[in-house]
């Protein structure tokens, strides 16, 4: 829809930031909303007395201790409810009762650095003299991704490499080129497969056993799709993406359209499907994690906003800084970026150290095809740190970790809340450590909020500039009022004879300025956009009511033409909302 933006949120984002504040100045023990009980009589009249004062009875610890949880006490608070506590004290047959306090409790596991021969050379992953990605930080607590499953949607993977065969999982695995479950790359002279078994390496390359390097998260379990080494359609992308997706808990893309900075493209309607399914349906209803690579089209000055996977709210899109903290030449700056990795960068700069195909190592992994599957590696030790986390879950802890620090670009800006971000690098580095930290404790943002506003109610001519403005009020009085911003969508469709020199630019009302679209001198096309959803991440957290701002330029200077159309009705919006109220049905969520 042209002229719209489409807001998401959670309502329940102030009460989460307090508790994540309150936690780390108190250092004290969290009360819960359960408690223990001590009732001799019997299940039954445990029932009862659980009903009589709103608790949830969850059966018998042990013995005749049984365990309540009260529906109208808050899930974690710095003091215990002393009034609930005392009507159940007050029943006759309760001998004891006691709230549940939240311990802090550590593995006692005694971590020693990985031996195997390439470790040394991983620089991205422990390395204080030129900054890293804080990866042996979050070994150390103890996540090392166990119980975590990540496939790779490439051209295969090596299963039996010896430095992956560990790890292997079949069931997070599949042929869809040939229709068969072996993912195994097809050999060529010029090894033109060996994409996916690289990136797996990055994820999961075992630890300890004499062979290359290690992965981020060395003991999850891997698996590869191979969906690249033939004909790509929107059936082959659907398969792919929906593989197993209450197995598999994180999927790992670093492909896309064309990096050529003239193309507009995306997910087509079975992709687009397998997505809303991914993030509604898959994991037990807590979304199927997508990690995106950014794309390769800097020297071409390409857009990740005009690539429909990395642009999407549903991807956690990934860029790329080298060795030294400087921008890759083939680094595309957008505002759908969330955070950035370790890559490739110029020729005294290091590369990535990975598997290679015929049971081989590399040292020569480069592009934000490198930087996807280290973002995927942490976030599946997060994953490890909390299994209940949802999909947007995640991406609030990466807003909230990532670090801009050893970042060098001239386009660092702070948003309306605060927070430093960039167009080349989103909210900065992935800190490994830092995730697996918030992930623990952390409470969930809860159901996701839609608010979808006309920004205009004509088709007006673009000429060589045009500004319009909007005040909103987010659907305030409704029940998809959004008080706090995640995505946010600005739906165009327009026509303009020479769509490359066109820039959009989106300010919000606490004055952060999102660019849309950067001019792509190669883009000659007369085709416009055709409801093209452009996306930023930059006003996360900020407050949305107030004036929106949207600027569509010619950046040439010429007398170019052309006209923002009205908005139609989106259907794929409708679907979209009735399949979140069938969810929360189901699981019977609340905001």
């Amino acid at each position: 829809m042209e002229g719209c933006w489409t807001l998401l949120l959670f309502l329940g984002a102030y009460l989460v930031l307090l508790a994540a504040e309150t936690r780390l100045i108190t250092g004290k023990g969290i009360y819960t909303n359960t408690w223990a009980v001590h009732i001799e009589v019997g299940a039954e009249e445990a029932e009862r007395i659980a009903h009589k004062h709103g608790f949830i009875s969850h059966g018998q610890v042990f013995g005749d201790y049984y365990h309540f949880q009260h529906r109208g006490v808050v899930r974690r608070s710095l003091s215990g409810h002393r009034g609930v506590h005392v009507r159940l004290h007050a029943e006759p047959q309760v001998i004891w009762a006691e709230q549940q306090i939240a311990k802090r409790r550590h593995k006692r596991d005694i971590h020693i650095e990985p031996t195997d021969p390439k470790f040394s050379q991983q620089w991205y992953l422990y390395n204080p003299s030129h900054g890293d990605l804080n990866v042996k930080e979050a070994w150390a607590q103890g996540f090392t991704g166990r119980g975590v499953v990540v496939t790779i949607l490439d051209d295969g993977i090596e299963k039996d490499h010896p430095d992956l065969a560990r790890n292997y999982d079949p069931d997070a695995s599949y042929d869809v080129n040939d229709r068969d479950p072996d993912p195994q790359p097809r050999y060529t002279q010029l090894n033109d497969n060996r994409h996916g078994t690289r990136c797996a390496g990055e994820v999961a390359a075992a630890a300890n056993n004499g062979v290359c390097g290690v992965g981020v998260a060395y003991n999850a379990k891997i698996g590869g799709v191979r969906m690249l080494d033939g004909e790509v359609t929107d059936v082959v992308e659907a398969q792919s993406l929906s593989l197993n997706s209450q197995h598999i808990h994180i999927y790992s893309a670093s492909w896309g359209p064309e990096d050529d900075g003239k193309t507009v493209d995306g997910p087509a309607k079975l992709a687009k499907e397998a997505f809303l399914q991914g993030v509604t349906e898959g994991r037990g209803g807590l979304g199927s994690i997508f990690v995106w690579a950014s794309g390769n089209g800097g020297r071409e000055r390409d857009s990740c906003n005009c690539d429909g996977y990395t642009n999407s709210i549903y991807t956690l899109s990934i860029s790329s800084t080298t060795q030294y903290g400087n921008v890759p030449w083939y680094s595309e700056a957008c505002s759908s970026t969330l955070a950035t990795t370790y890559s490739s960068g110029n020729l005294n700069e290091k590369q990535i150290v990975t598997t290679d195909l015929r049971k081989k190592c590399t040292d020569s992994h480069t592009g934000t095809s490198a930087s996807a599957p280290l973002a995927a590696g942490i976030i599946a030790l997060a994953l490890e740190a909390n299994m209940n986390l949802t999909w947007r879950d995640m991406q609030h802890l990466v807003v909230r970790t990532s670090r801009p620090a050893h970042l060098i670009t001239n386009d660092w800006r702070t948003n309306g809340v605060g927070r430093l971000v960039s167009h080349s690098y989103g909210y900065g580095l992935l800190d490994a450590s830092a995730m697996v930290v918030l992930a623990r404790n952390w409470s969930s943002v809860g159901l996701q909020h839609k608010c979808v506003i006309n920004m205009l109610t004509e088709p007006r001519d673009i000429k060589s500039h045009l500004v319009f403005s909007r005040s909103v009020e987010a659907c305030s009085g409704q029940l998809d009022f959004v008080s706090s911003l995640e995505h946010v969508q600005a739906r165009l469709t327009l026509s303009y004879n020479h769509r490359g020199n066109l820039a959009v630019h989106l300010i919000s009302p606490l004055g952060t300025r999102s660019t849309l679209l950067a001019p792509r001198p190669q883009d000659n096309s007369a085709e416009g956009f055709n409801d093209w959803a452009f996306m930023t991440t930059h006003s996360w957290d900020e407050d949305p009511r107030g004036e929106w701002t949207l600027e569509i330029e010619n950046v040439a200077g010429l007398n170019d033409y052309g006209t923002v159309l009205n908005p139609e009705p989106l259907l794929d919006e409708r679907s979209y909302l009735a399949k979140l109220q069938r969810a929360v049905k189901k699981k019977n969520l609340f905001c």
